[in-house]
Parts: C-alpha cells; sequence; structure tokens
C-alpha cells in the first residue's frame, strides 16, 4: 500500500486562514517567517521513529499533529510552496536489550549491540531484520491512517553516502561538537565518550569506545577494537553511525529540516541538537514541543512501564478520527491517556464534524474537525451519542449491536446498518467499551422516599407520551416532575435517576434515552427499579 496522495486544499480558505488562530497555523506562520528570510522553494517536516518497538500511540499523535500544521502552512502560502514529510527511521541504532515480546529471547542475545537492521526477524522469514520488520509495521500503521509522507532508513543514508558530507564535516568540527557534548556528561562518560560510534569491523557491534584520533583530513577515525588493535575506519559510507544527540543535529544540518516536533522530555537536549546542527553548517528547524501524556494515576506513560493506553486498545473501543481529536486539542497541556477519555473524544468528534457544514470560513479553521482531516472534514452527522448508545447498552442489557438497532431504528426513521455504517461502528464500539469498563463498576442503589414519589409519578406522566420519540419533550416533562418534587438544586433529581435506574453518576440527557430506549420500557424500567429488581444486576 503507498503512502496516501497529498490532500488537495480548498481555495476558498486561503484568505481566511491568514487570520487563522488555532494552534497549527501559529507554527505554520513561524515556517512562512523562516521561508521569507531564507528564500527556500520546498519546506521538509520530519518526525523521527525509534525501530526498537513498534508504532505506538506517540507515533501517531507527532504525525498526526506535524500533518496539521503542514496543512496549516500550505493555506498560509496558497499551497505555493512544496512541502514534504519525512518519517525517518533510527533503525541503525544498535539493539541494547531485548524487547519483551519476541517469541525467543534466547535467540536474539548473540545480537545485542548490533545495529537493528542486522539483527535477524524474529517473528518470521518475511523480512531480512528486526530493524526491516518494525520499518514495515511503521509503513503500514501509517498508511492505515492516510497519512501522505516519504519513508527513510538511517541504515540506508548512512550507507548509501547521504550523510557523508557532513560527516566529514563532524570530524573537521569534532573538537567543536565535543565542546558542546562534554559539559552535558559526568565526569567517567567524559573519560571515554565520542560522538562516532564505529561499526566494528570485526562483529557488526556499534562500539561505544573513546577515539585515539580523529583525522579530519583523511576522513577517519581510530579506536581499539574488539580485538585489542588499533582500529581505523572512515567516518563515511555507514562504518560509523553518531551517538544519538548528535544524530539529531546531523540530520537537520544534512536534510535542510525546517520543522521538527518533539515530546517534553527532549526540551532540554534542543539546545544542544541546535548548536551541533549550526556547527555542522545548518539551520535548526523550527520546533514545537508537546506535553506527554499521563496514565490513569497521573504518572507520565511509559513504553517500559506499559503504563499507558495503546493505539490497537483506542481503536478497539473508538475510530481513529476521535484518537485524532484527541491529539489536536491542547498538545502542550499534561492529559490523561486512558480509557475514560475514549467516550468525551468521541461524542466531542462527532459534534464538531457537525458543526462544520454550518460555518463560514473562519470559524471552519478553528474548528477541530477540519485539522483532524488535514482539510477534508466529512459531510456526516451523528444521530445518536456514544454515551446514550451506552446506556441503552446497560438498560437493554446488550451483548451484540444488533440489539441496539431494535431501539435505534425505531428513533431514527429509515437507518439500517447497511445505510448508517458509521453509526453501526458506534454502537458495536459501545458495547465493547460498555462491557469492558462501564459494567463492572456499575453500582445501583435503591430510591429514598422522596425519589421513589418522583420516579413514580414520571412514570405514570410517561403513560401520556406512549410512542412518543421528541427527545425536548420528554426531556421538559423529567424537568417539571423535578422541580414539582423540589429537588434542589435540580441536577440531584437527575443523579438519582442515574444512579437508580443506570447504576451510574452520570449521563446523557435523559429525555434523549427515553426517546431512543422507548417510553414504554423506560416505564417498565422505572417499575423494574421501584421494585428492586435492579439491585440485584
Amino acid at each position: 500500500m503507498p503512502p496516501a496522495p497529498l490532500p488537495t486544499l480548498d481555495p476558498a480558505l486561503y484568505d481566511a486562514a491568514q487570520n487563522a488562530r488555532a494552534w497549527p497555523f501559529e507554527e505554520a506562520r513561524k515556517l512562512v517567517a523562516r521561508i521569507e528570510k531564507s528564500g527556500k522553494t520546498e519546506v521538509l517536516f520530519e518526525t523521527g521513529y525509534g525501530p526498537s518497538g513498534l508504532p505506538h500511540i506517540g507515533t501517531f499523535g507527532e504525525v498526526a499533529r506535524t500533518t496539521m500544521v503542514r496543512t496549516a502552512f500550505r493555506l498560509l502560502t496558497r499551497d505555493q510552496i512544496k512541502t514534504r514529510l519525512l518519517c525517518f527511521s533510527d533503525d541503525m541504532d544498535g539493539m541494547r536489550k531485548i524487547p519483551e515480546n519476541v517469541p525467543s529471547r534466547e535467540f536474539l542475545e548473540p545480537y545485542l549491540q548490533m545495529p537493528l537492521t542486522a539483527v535477524p526477524d524474529p517473528w518470521s522469514n518475511e523480512y531480512t531484520s528486526f530493524g526491516e520488520h518494525n520499518n514495515a509495521m511503521l509503513r503500514r500503521f501509517l498508511d492505515t491512517f492516510g497519512f501522505n509522507y516519504e519513508f527513510a532508513s538511517a541504515t540506508e543514508y548512512y550507507k548509501a553516502g547521504k550523510f557523508d558530507d557532513v560527516l566529514l564535516r563532524a570530524a573537521e568540527r569534532y573538537d567543536d561538537i565535543m565542546g558542546v557534548m562534554l559539559p552535558t556528561l559526568g565526569a567517567e562518560r567524559q573519560e571515554t565518550y565520542s560522538i562516532f560510534l564505529p561499526i566494528s569491523p570485526i562483529s557488526g557491534r556499534v562500539l561505544y569506545v573513546p577515539m585515539k584520533e580523529v583525522d579530519a583530513k583523511a576522513g577517519t577515525v581510530t579506536f581499539v577494537g574488539e580485538d585489542g588493535r588499533d582500529t581505523t575506519v572512515p567516518v563515511t559510507g555507514g562504518h560509523v553511525k553518531l551517538q544519538w544527540k548528535p544524530d539529531f543535529g546531523m540530520r537537520w544540518a544534512a536534510l535542510g529540516v525546517d520543522f521538527e516536533m518533539f515530546g517534553k522530555d527532549h526540551q532540554t537536549n534542543a539546545p544542544i541538537y541546535d548548536r551541533i546542527c549550526e556547527i555542522l553548517g545548518g539551520k535548526a528547524p523550527e520546533h514545537y514541543v508537546y506535553e506527554l501524556f499521563l496514565d490513569d494515576q497521573g504518572q507520565k506513560i511509559s513504553k517500559s512501564k506499559g503504563n499507558g493506553l495503546t493505539i490497537d486498545e483506542w481503536l478497539t473501543y473508538a475510530s481513529p478520527e476521535s484518537l485524532g481529536l484527541f491529539m489536536f486539542q491542547k498538545p502542550r497541556t499534561a492529559k490523561r491517556l486512558y480509557f475514560d477519555v475514549i467516550p468525551r473524544a468521541v461524542d466531542e468528534y462527532y459534534a464538531f464534524v457537525a458543526s462544520y457544514q454550518k460555518q463560514d470560513e473562519a470559524a471552519r479553521l478553528e474548528n477541530p474537525a477540519y485539522h483532524v482531516h488535514f482539510g477534508h472534514p466529512p459531510a456526516a452527522e451523528m444521530p445518536v451519542t456514544f454515551s446514550l448508545l451506552m446506556n441503552l447498552v446497560s438498560a437493554a442489557n446488550a451483548d451484540d449491536a444488533s440489539v441496539l438497532w431494535g431501539f435505534i431504528s425505531r428513533y431514527v426513521p429509515g437507518a439500517t446498518p447497511e445505510n448508517h455504517p458509521a453509526l453501526d461502528q458506534l454502537a458495536k464500539y459501545a458495547v465493547r467499551y460498555f462491557n469492558d469498563f462501564v459494567k463492572p463498576t456499575k453500582v445501583f442503589r435503591a430510591p429514598t422516599d422522596k425519589e421513589r414519589a418522583a420516579l413514580q409519578e414520571l412514570a405514570d406522566e410517561l403513560a401520556a407520551f406512549e410512542g412518543s420519540n421528541d427527545a425536548d419533550a420528554l426531556q421538559n416533562l423529567v424537568y417539571e416532575v423535578g422541580k414539582k418534587h423540589e429537588f434542589e438544586p435540580l441536577r440531584d433529581w437527575f443523579t438519582a435517576i442515574y444512579q437508580v435506574l443506570l447504576g451510574a453518576d452520570q449521563g446523557p440527557r435523559f429525555g434523549s434515552f427515553i426517546a431512543l430506549y422507548g417510553v414504554a420500557e423506560t416505564r417498565r424500567l422505572i417499575t423494574d427499579a421501584l421494585a428492586g429488581k435492579l439491585l440485584a444486576k
């Protein structure tokens, strides 16, 4: 599957873009100013990927957000300046430890410290190496989400000589770069540190050894090899790679990168990357530093801890577009990335999509739906919210979306799974999410005497609405019953409804729930609750 083509833009939005305030436009304006000064005719966006592990939710976020800035830049420049997005894989890094998810750890032990593209594929015979396998997973991952990008392999770039000119310059300016790096290291590390990591001619391993000599004129480095003898190799042609911090700056200088975003954990190193880039004759790119995600306990998510939400887990319960919205919103605010953020993200996504078609050009560019879809939001309106569907799952004891369609087709006349596949998918997501996360935590309670009287009156009054799916009229009735029974504040009345009837502390507009579930069914639900039958659930 080749990468998706670059999306077209609507020229009608060009003028409105000049005053747009959404964060991708703010970042894109910095690039416009950069290009105006440099006179470049092409802008290069870059994202980095470490193939020691599989692509993850942070990979998605970085590429999605970078694409949002790229789209904004294209609008601001009326699509007159060529843009490229390079997804760069650091696949020449040595395998420092054996991943937990491989079939046989013993099989990989002889390959520790080998470049990832020199480590055999432990999963299949389909790929020539561990690195190639994970690179293929990255490309498939990006293609699935429809990103327009170019893939780059560090191994290929080093071996093909694409970095040779800058690597020779690094040898010439070795002392300058070491002068940047050494103050950032401890005394013991300073004794053995070198920006160059030679690839052993004997074993093929990435060697962390001090340099005995750096010969800028010859373009070589000399070190004590694995056999105890002085070994000299060229800095070109893939015989060495750079330590990861110098590698950042070298790559920016060699490729002419204009924009790269990274997580807050890189923020303190950014001046190092920038300075090395400048020493090597480049201009440091524009940066965007985003906040890291937090788990359900407020701790930073770590791949090694596995305490976060994986992209597969999100996509089990919600659409890629809802994840795109989560990535768009407040990227510089630390946010909890856990299962309980999914329902809100889903409902907000559909609300933004629905409002987009009714907005003028200026408002559309502030709408997250525009950025999530890189300029092409669908003309879709979801007639039922995710949260409402989950309450329907609860009331109907549904284990399958087909059960929900008996209610949905009555609420949305003419709707079927075939002619409304997005709604059908949302119903399936709701069933999965409810049964995995909501049902185990539901706690029904008995009503107080005051609540019992109010619920009984609500059931009696609903008899006059039999067959109605007028959500507003039904909501007004619920309000009036609550007021009559003097619930102060009125929120206490709705909390009682959710806790007694649905086993939850909060929920959607109850009038909408009645319209979807049915008046007769809601009356039976109230009767069962008052008889104590729900307490056994």
